[in-house]
């Protein structure tokens, strides 16, 4: 089994700077692909960015130039740095961890971008 914990959302200001944490820990398993996602109210959820094992990144056309994903510790964690926010950035970010054979979710950090 393993266990995703979030950390890093909160308030900042059009223009401003956060960065999100996601931890995975357990039993023996290697982790292929992390992602990060998003919902806002009255939205179904999107995928934000993603990276690979071998440290490929991928991204949303709306965050491009905006938001960093990386990796460290081994791959076990996963880091958003996300940079000049936007008002349409709000929403509730999920982390995602693909192993083998099981995928395993965070529980949602919310990030509400507001003046």
């Amino acid at each position: 089994q393993v266990q995703v914990v979030e950390s890093g959302g909160g308030l900042a200001q059009p223009g401003g700077s956060l960065r999100l944490s996601c931890v995975a820990s357990g039993s023996s398993f290697s982790i292929y692909i992390m992602g990060w996602y998003r919902q806002a109210p009255g939205k179904q959820r999107e995928l934000v960015a993603t990276i690979t094992d071998a440290g490929s990144a991928n991204y949303a056309d709306s965050v491009k130039g905006r938001f960093t994903i990386s990796r460290a510790n081994a791959n076990d964690t996963m880091y958003l740095q996300m940079n000049n926010l936007k008002p349409e950035d709000t929403a509730v970010y999920f982390c995602k961890v693909v192993t083998h054979p099981a995928d395993y979710w965070g529980q949602g950090t919310q990030v509400t971008v507001s003046s």
